[in-house]
């Protein structure tokens, strides 16, 4: 799309002039009179880029700018400004104005100042979509900013606006269904229904039926004609969940209806046509299923046009926190309890979870834990079982899994060290007269095992680290620190081993 360029001048002449000068340009060249005018085009369509007369017939060039800053447009103003003006210009600059060019304006200089801005325009915009598109922590019913989830994000606004299949799988809980919606609510055909199949949970003589439905008598029980989810979803989205669940008999009838758009009712004679989108998923191996004949290749083929892979909920790091956050304030509300938020050693256990049942297990725990307690911040005995009881670390060898030595024991070693210290000064003070007292010093205290407290506290992060598989969040959940601390600091590490 074209950038726009916005000129509010008074000059008929002039605009012409200008006109000419930029009509090579690529971007668009909009020109109007008065304040008045330049307000009502901004109102209905900000342009990128405003060159503003200070003198109009209606208002001055300030009063347009002041009303700008006021509507918090997003747009670049440079003012066109007279020789004698020019002190007002440069104040104009410091309420907002981004450039002044003097009058007559020359040809080159105008080109130049347009095209500057306007690059500059373009660039704040990128990093403000890439800000946007890394720093989103809710999209479309999901909840969490991991890199995993911004990936399936980035998917979504990618594929939504086209009409190609696409096809989610994961573990069950992981949210295939709301990515589906996404997909349908990003799309144009968002105002259509967004029609849903678990093809796991319908008996199979009746799948035909509830996909492509049937006539009045094709069937026992069949007192009424009877639209499927193919008709019913005309013109939206039609979600296949489990696919991989359906029978290879239908798994024929599916490929066909995707293939022509057109299928017939249960029962019926006459074929008929619907435009839908097809988006399937499951929570089994597609290949898998393939290979070992449960599922037909050329079906897989066909509907496995753009994989959306819904990553494990224990591979979305402090997403966890935020979406047990979210749901605790949700039925608490709903509730009317009093929680609030989580302790820090909920949050440990929560992060350190395998999670088999994913999102929709967490939301369960934490529906638990509303409905049978009531404070204001989640306590380990309010969590049910396993999470509630004690965690049991297996035994691993050392090489393979380092010890882990949190702050608050790195403290308690510290301050036994102090004890030892002390005690060693006493042994030391009430030595006989005839011992030498830097022999006794040397025997009671090693200096070579004072380490500088930098070396230490590397030593416990790093041991954090490995503890956690490398995993650097679940570390700094641990330490109780920032993860951007904890990546700082190990980068500074490597530099400073890179340089060395």
């Amino acid at each position: 799309m074209l950038q726009k360029v916005l000129l509010v001048e008074d000059s008929t002449s002039l605009a012409i002039l200008y006109k000419q000068y930029v009509k090579d340009e690529p971007y668009e060249f909009f020109h109007v009179t008065t304040g008045e005018q330049a307000k009502a085009f901004m109102e209905k369509n900000p342009p990128h880029l405003v060159i503003l007369d200070l003198k109009l017939p209606d208002m001055s060039g300030q009063d347009v700018l002041a009303w700008m800053k006021e509507k918090q447009l997003p747009t670049a103003v440079i003012i066109a400004t007279a020789h004698g003006t020019i002190n007002i210009a440069v104040n104009l600059l410091q309420n907002g104005a981004d450039d002044f060019i003097e009058k007559p304006i020359q040809a080159e200089r105008l080109k130049t100042s347009i095209a500057n801005h306007l690059k500059r325009n373009k660039l704040e915009g990128l990093v403000e979509d890439l800000q946007n598109t890394f720093n989103r922590k809710q999209y479309q019913g999901f909840i969490g900013s991991s890199l995993p989830m911004q990936a399936v994000y980035k998917i979504i606004d990618s594929v939504a606006p086209t009409t190609a299949s696409v096809f989610i799988y994961g573990e069950s809980g992981t949210g295939k269904e709301v990515c589906a919606e996404a997909i349908h609510y990003q799309s144009k055909r968002s105002n259509k229904p967004f029609v849903a199949i678990n093809c796991g949970a319908i008996p199979r003589d009746l799948m035909e039926s509830e996909i492509f439905g049937h006539i009045k008598g094709a069937f026992t029980g069949a007192t009424t004609d009877r639209k499927g989810a193919a008709m019913l979803a005309n013109g939206g989205t039609l979600f296949l969940d489990e696919l991989c669940e359906m029978e290879l008999e239908m798994q024929k009838k599916l490929l066909r209806f995707l293939q022509t758009g057109r299928f017939t009712p249960l029962g019926g004679s006459k074929e008929l046509s619907t435009d839908i989108r097809i988006i399937c998923a499951t929570n089994r191996d597609p290949l898998t299923e393939v290979n070992e004949g449960r599922f037909r290749e050329d079906l897989y083929y066909r509907v496995h046009v753009v994989p959306i892979h819904m990553p494990p909920l224990r591979e979305r790091g402090t997403d966890i926190i935020d979406i047990a956050t979210f749901f605790l304030k949700k039925y608490a509300k709903e509730d009317h309890k009093k929680f609030k938020a989580l302790k820090r050693n909920v949050e440990l256990r929560l992060c350190n979870y395998s999670w088999p049942g994913n999102v929709r297990q967490l939301q369960n725990i934490i529906r638990n834990v509303v409905v049978l307690h009531n404070d204001t911040h989640v306590a380990i005995e309010h969590l049910p079982p396993p999470l509630n009881q004690p965690v049991t670390n297996k035994a691993t060898p050392v090489a393979s899994k380092p010890s882990f030595t949190a702050p608050s024991q790195l403290s308690r070693n510290m301050e036994t060290a102090d004890v030892q210290h002390n005690q060693t000064e006493q042994q030391l003070s009430s030595s006989s007269e005839g011992q030498t007292l830097e022999t006794s010093a040397t025997d009671a205290i090693n200096t070579s095992v004072i380490r500088p407290m930098a070396d230490i506290e590397r030593e416990v992060i790093q041991n954090a680290i490995d503890h956690c598989d490398g995993n650097v969040l679940n570390a700094a959940v641990l330490l109780e620190l920032s993860p951007s601390t904890l990546y700082r600091k190990k980068q500074a590490w490597e530099a400073y081993e890179e340089s060395e």
